[in-house]
């Protein structure tokens, strides 16, 4: 039978009231065709609405006459069952504990440049809805920002800088926050090696939104107007099957690039799994020598047809980047969106994850940061501090919960971590307690006290260790962080921003250990350390801050989604 149009898709119909969408339904009907008057069977009247409805269940249809005619069209209740059941899904975050020095006085992390959670998080926020709290990754969205960090010195042997500042912390009286601030050298795009591009391109019907594959199309123009002679791309779609839709094709030939990228259209379902093999050898047949060999990944995530396990996938991707292939995910659209695969898809392909909610977002990754997006520096970067029992007697790291590593992992070269692009910066705060002062922990009645250590005048030692690019051992750096706190008033403005970023992280995860500092202090904190903020980014974040505060003030204001793990 006839289909309706899909003007009835958009998402403003399908939040018309019940009864108006109901009626524009059944005059959208007769204009396509009426189907015959009496009943239709349910198996036609699921046909009729089952566009409307995505992949959620149609339930209940009611007769309207039109024309003489009796059509079928959702009863208001029925509307309500049309919109799409929120499949979206997120890992589980527990928050990181407070550890006590005398017992645990070695801390160590893996890296994390993904930015994918931030703009997540602000998708939410601008549809006037709190996020789940397992969407909000509290390095992640500090990360998202630039800072003015020291770039490696002229002549170091590093490809980045490493330094430490602490301050007062506002969570906690007594307590002090301690940042570790890592910079990678920056470089031109015409300095980077040739790069050999996959664009793998989800167009199954999950993809047809607004938000989705129209997007996806506008966000690979933005690369293709980047391209230069030397780079090659490859173009691989997937719906029901995976197709070669491009050939490797040079930089220069961008007519050829760009028709491929507008005529992409969604339909089907989604064989996620064999396109991901199949991008990979593709990338291996064009692979660049010494150069840049990278498979973006664009999609929802949704994958339903052939091999959908998550630790399988997860393995696959894992085993692929030791053919020195890294992947890339690019986040997008609502829903269904799996951002769980996308954000461990990337780590484990020794790539990044972003979710594009937006053409400036787009334009941030894709231009604005696109030698970060593409050229690796250095790999598998691991940090551990060990802090001095003499001077602290607590701590607790903000975010990378699902970046942690074991103590002996960081001298194991066997041992995956985070690498870092051209220009990135790291930020990873800890929040200390000084020795001698009240912490979150109760002192113990049986077990001693830690005996003093030396080196009295230091807070803590930071390591760091990393992997030249496409060297299989690593080197260490260090550098011991002194005793010393500045009021935060008094602190740098890019670590009273960092600040107030981990505040609005921690706040939407709850506030677990914010204490009485709530999201007045942090949009207050945030406005007063703006810097010079050329692209608008820490004003946002004010502005996101208020619209986090005002949806926090209201019962109920956080959704009842079904998030699946």
């Amino acid at each position: 039978m006839t289909q309706t149009p899909a003007l009835f898709n958009s998402a403003s119909i399908r939040r018309s009231a019940p009864a108006l969408a109901a009626s524009v339904l059944a005059l959208l009907l007769a204009a396509c065709g009426s189907p015959p008057a009496g009943r239709m069977s349910d198996v036609a009247r699921a046909e009729a609405v089952a566009p409307l409805a995505g992949k959620a269940a149609v339930r209940t249809a009611m007769p309207m006459a039109v024309g003489g005619q009796v059509l079928y069209a959702p009863s208001p209740a029925g509307i309500e069952d049309l919109r799409p059941a929120n499949t979206e899904k997120y890992g589980e975050i527990n928050t990181n504990p407070v550890h006590e020095v005398a017992k645990e006085p070695v801390s160590t992390f893996s890296i994390d440049v993904d930015t994918g959670s931030y703009a997540n998080v602000r998708r939410f926020l601008n549809d006037g809805r709190l996020p789940p709290v397992d969407a909000v990754r509290v390095e992640e969205l500090i990360n998202y920002f630039p800072y003015d960090y020291p770039r490696p010195a002229a002549g170091s042997p590093h490809p980045f800088g490493v330094t430490t500042e602490v301050a007062q912390s506002p969570w906690k009286a007594d307590a002090q926050l301690l940042r570790i601030a890592i910079q990678a050298a920056d470089k031109t795009l015409g300095s980077l090696p040739p790069a050999n591009l996959v664009f793998l391109v989800d167009v199954s019907g999950s993809m047809q939104a607004a938000d989705k594959l129209p997007l996806v199309k506008r966000t690979l123009r933005l690369l293709t107007e980047q391209l230069r002679p030397q780079d090659r791309v490859t173009i691989v779609t997937y719906a029901s099957g995976e197709k070669l839709v491009l050939p490797p094709t040079p930089g220069s030939n961008k007519e050829a690039i760009l028709a491929v990228v507008n005529a992409l259209q969604a339909g089907g379902s989604t064989a996620g799994e064999a396109a991901i093999q199949m991008a990979y050898r593709e990338a291996q047949k064009a692979w660049q020598r010494n150069g840049i060999n990278r498979i973006l990944l664009a999609t929802d995530g949704d994958f339903n047809v052939g091999i959908t396990d998550f630790n399988t996938l997860k393995g696959m991707v894992a085993e692929k980047r030791k053919s020195g292939i890294s992947l890339t995910t690019l986040g997008f659209g609502t829903g269904n969106y799996n951002e769980r695969l996308m954000e461990q898809l990337a780590d484990a392909g020794d790539g990044n994850y972003s979710y594009i909610d937006s053409e400036l977002e787009a334009k941030k990754v894709l231009r604005q940061q696109l030698t970060s997006t593409l050229a690796t520096v250095a790999q598998d970067v691991k940090v551990q501090v060990e802090f001095n029992p003499a001077t602290v007697s607590q701590y607790r790291l903000v975010g990378y919960e699902n970046r942690l590593l074991r103590k002996e992992d960081f001298n194991n070269d066997q041992v995956d971590a985070g690498d870092i692009g051209a220009g990135h910066g790291v930020t990873a705060l800890y929040e200390i307690i000084p020795a001698g002062k009240p912490g979150w922990l109760s002192d113990s009645r049986y077990q001693p006290k830690a005996a003093p250590a030396g080196h009295g005048n230091e807070l803590a030692f930071v390591q760091l260790r990393y992997k030249p690019v496409g060297k299989s051992t690593s080197v260490l750096m260090s550098t011991p962080v002194p005793v010393g706190a500045r009021a935060l008033a008094q602190a740098s403005t890019d670590m009273r921003f960092a600040t107030a970023v981990a505040s609005y992280g921690q706040l939407l995860r709850g506030g677990q250990y914010t204490g009485q500092f709530g999201w007045n202090d942090t949009v207050a904190l945030a406005q007063g350390a703006l810097g010079a903020d050329p692209f608008g980014l820490r004003k946002e974040l004010v502005e996101l801050a208020g619209v986090a505060r005002s949806l926090s003030s209201k019962p109920g204001a956080r959704p009842p989604l079904q998030i699946s793990r």
